[in-house]
């Protein structure tokens, strides 16, 4: 059979199909196909490529790395097919789904109450959220935009900047009262420092004493898997917190958070936020294009 007998679109179909689906015979059922057909598809394509794509066994399939990565290309093949073809029927305007994986933290303080008015401007446009401190991997969690705090490290994805957060120490006035206000880092031994359960760049909070920078990591007692949650903790008493200050603004402002050892912040205790993507220019889907465009226009980190 030669290359231009072997409909490679068709065949990259079944398979994501297969691999979407879970199964030959549910792969089949969406495609209108026999599950043998599917398999005897499937079986031509390993033996054309030269390599297994699936692990099969008698309860479930499996994808080996050599499948994975031509799943992963092929999704993106077939997406990009499809935008072309959206693009062309309605004259480039932006149409379908953006996934975005970002923290609760930046969704509730930045993106929410901006997102309508992207909505309002693209109508055929619709938004997933996934919402996680965690670092993910765009392909593997099929997001098509990511925003990431912190520094980056060296990948092929590409990085609009969202802006800059210092960070701030944080209680309640409550906690306050019980456990009176830390007035150098030296009395943080006394006190609750919440914090994270997961590796961050910066665990430890630093502090400028006496020009020199100290660093005092929180004590372990109370860990949180994200900001919100420390947020909540921190308005509830529970002890200090180490905040973006985007996050804790409105409730400095509002008496429900107490800033602390503000004479003591190290003037680089800050974190760039970035939106995150593969792909650049005029290869990006439109409506990925836009809402970075969006994101860089309306949802800044301050």
């Amino acid at each position: 059979m030669t290359q231009r007998e072997i409909n490679r679109v068709a065949e990259m179909e079944v398979f994501v199909a297969v691999v979407e689906q879970s199964g030959l015979s549910a792969a089949a059922r969406e495609r209108r196909m026999t599950p043998s057909a599917v398999s005897k598809l499937v079986s031509r394509l390993e033996a054309r490529l030269g390599t297994q794509l699936l692990a099969r066994s008698t309860r479930r399939l499996r994808l080996t790395q050599e499948g994975d990565l031509f799943y992963q290309h092929a999704r993106r093949i077939l997406a990009d097919i499809d935008e072309a073809e959206r693009a062309v029927a309605s004259g480039e305007e932006a149409t379908g789904r953006v996934r975005l994986n970002t923290s609760a933290s930046f969704n509730t303080h930045v993106l929410a109450p901006v997102l309508p008015d992207f909505l309002a401007r693209h109508p055929r446009v619709g938004v997933d959220l996934a919402l996680t401190d965690h670092v993910v991997d765009l392909m593997e969690a099929r997001a098509d935009i990511a925003v990431r705090a912190g520094p980056l490290k060296s990948s092929n994805l590409i990085a609009r900047k969202l802006g800059t957060s210092r960070n701030r120490i944080v209680a309640a006035p409550a906690y306050i009262e019980r456990h009176g206000q830390p007035e150098t880092p030296a009395d943080l031994g006394r006190h609750t420092r919440l914090g994270f359960c997961y590796e961050r760049a910066v665990s430890a909070w630093p502090f400028r004493v006496d020009g020199v920078e100290r660093r005092y990591p929180p004590d372990g007692r109370i860990l949180a898997s994200d900001g919100e949650s420390l947020r909540a903790l921190a308005l509830g008493g529970a002890g200090l917190a180490r905040l973006a200050e985007f996050t804790v603004r409105a409730d400095i402002a509002a008496g429900r958070l107490v800033p602390v050892l503000q004479d003591h912040i190290c003037e680089t205790d800050v974190e760039d936020f970035y939106a995150v993507y593969v792909g650049a220019g005029e290869l990006l889907p439109t409506r990925v294009r836009v809402f970075l465009d969006f994101l860089a226009e309306q949802a800044r980190v301050t």
